[in-house]
């Protein structure tokens, strides 16, 4: 169970990332449409996890190892938006949110 501290932390991180992804953010997210569906942050509030959802990409893990691989400069970009906000800005890291494809894999069973 995360404490209040840490869901008002990965709230803010959550909805400033989420406005800056169709502008600053942009150029790393390589044209895909991604969706942040979720932010977890670690009890000492050093990490963010960042879940995404990624659609009509044809390498979706590609594009989450990008992001992992320019964690640094997005933690700069995001960390100068945030910086009234938070005194310390964790560190990223990019996970797969794959719920929405297994919810239509579901679906295409069950049509059948």
């Amino acid at each position: 169970m995360d404490s209040r501290r840490q869901q008002k932390i990965a709230n803010l991180i959550q909805e400033e990332a989420a406005k800056l992804m169709s502008t600053d953010l942009k150029p790393f997210f390589m044209g895909y449409f991604t969706t942040l569906t979720k932010v977890n942050v670690t009890p000492d509030l050093s990490i963010a996890r960042m879940n995404l959802s990624v659609f009509n990409a044809p390498d979706k893990q590609a594009l989450i190892d990008s992001l992992n691989e320019n964690a640094k400069e997005i933690r700069k970009i995001l960390g100068h938006h945030l910086k009234h906000s938070l005194r310390i800005i964790p560190e990223f890291k990019f996970y797969l949110d794959d719920n929405l494809d297994y919810i239509d894999k579901i679906e295409s069973l069950l049509k059948e």
